[in-house]
């Protein structure tokens, strides 16, 4: 079979080289095309149509800003998708492009398979009759997903989380190996989940940064972006502040605790047995539009989403400063607060169903 495949960000680049992986072991013969990244590219052994660093475009202010590039990305995507004829066209999260891409691959006659839902039950709920129209096969990874999706007359598949796919295949690892191999010192480590996309990173580490001379027996090590230079973050680097690139899931499994920005770095950090704190902080405007259109749920991370209650302390906005910071990071260094999150991280993954996502997935595919 030839697939198509449309994963416009770090972490659908993941899950999908995760799932390319397995239709493989299924069946050799399956052909890939497709928008993403290099683990894809190393699954696939060729190059990204498009690389998800072209697609980053995330907040209202920035995709307004960028409509124009976002337009033509759609049209050349369209015309790709034509000429190549996929049997089945794959979709990765990143709603506002795939379900444009979906309605189009569906008016030409090719099979569309939505796997990693779209948070609609967050915002913008009213996609979900798109997704009705155009999707074929709607795969979701959150349990709760599939209720969602059946209350909206959908019939979801329920295959599992992903990230227990990729992280229950990691090797053991040494925290002393590991400092000696990066430069690091014999400090205990807390790690900084800064975020991708450049201002962000500049915001959320000067936040995180502020709490430093607190936790002088600890040093601070910033996971690095794959979308950022090295360069970017020199400027924060010193002697108990140090900077790896590309080993997030080592620099977790290596740390005492972890200040993390909101997203799927949550719940990779909690999957990874790390204490953590949730922060979050935008522009005013963003955030009030946000509010706004952001409806029914309770948390940002998708830790206590999952759980449906506070597992991991978020901060968020206001309330995202060095004083909370420094008195919520004390209690998850040692003592109750540390022992009662790493027993419901077991919780969690009871809930999310074990590994074998991708083994799942696969089998819809290929049957």
């Amino acid at each position: 079979m030839k697939y198509y495949i449309i994963a416009g960000e770090a972490s659908g680049d993941l899950h999908a080289s995760n799932l390319m992986k397995a239709i493989l072991q299924k069946d050799i013969n399956s052909e890939f095309r497709f928008w993403g990244g290099d683990l894809m590219g190393k699954v696939a052994n060729q190059k990204p149509v498009k690389h998800y660093k072209e697609l980053a475009f995330m907040g209202f202010l920035e995709v307004a800003m960028n409509i124009k590039t976002i337009l033509k990305n759609i049209k050349l995507c369209k015309e790709d998708i034509k000429n190549y004829q996929p049997d089945v066209l794959v979709l990765v999260d990143y709603p506002g492009f795939n379900l444009r891409i979906a309605e189009f691959a569906k008016s030409i006659g090719i099979k569309v398979v939505y796997y990693i839902s779209p948070q609609l039950w967050a915002w913008k709920e009213g996609r979900v009759e798109t997704i009705k129209k155009y999707v074929d096969e709607m795969l979701v990874i959150l349990p709760f997903e599939k209720n969602f999706y059946k209350k909206h007359q959908v019939n979801a598949h329920f295959v599992g989380h992903p990230l227990l796919d990729a992280i229950s295949d990691l090797p053991e690892i040494s925290a002393e190996n590991f400092k000696k191999e990066n430069g690091l010192n014999e400090k205990e480590i807390i790690a900084l989940l800064p975020g991708s996309r450049e201002q962000e990173v500049e915001k959320m580490l000067s936040l995180m940064l502020s709490v430093r001379d607190y936790f002088k027996n600890y040093q601070f090590v910033i996971a690095g972006a794959p979308s950022l230079p090295k360069e970017f973050y020199q400027k924060f680097v010193d002697d108990d502040v140090h900077f790896v690139s590309n080993k997030t899931y080592d620099l977790l499994r290596c740390s005492k605790a972890a200040l993390v920005t909101s997203g799927t770095a949550t719940l990779e950090t909690a999957l990874l047995n790390v204490p953590e704190i949730v922060c979050y902080k935008t522009s005013t405007i963003s955030y009030e539009i946000g509010k706004r259109v952001v409806k029914n749920i309770k948390f940002i991370s998708l830790v206590n989403l999952i759980m449906d209650r506070e597992i991991v302390k978020e901060l968020i906005q206001k309330e995202l400063n060095t004083e909370n910071l420094v008195a919520e990071l004390q209690k998850i260094l040692e003592g109750q607060k540390r022992d009662e999150m790493l027993m419901n991280y077991e919780l969690l993954r009871e809930k999310l169903g074990g590994k074998g996502a991708s083994k799942n997935a696969a089998d819809i595919f290929v049957n």
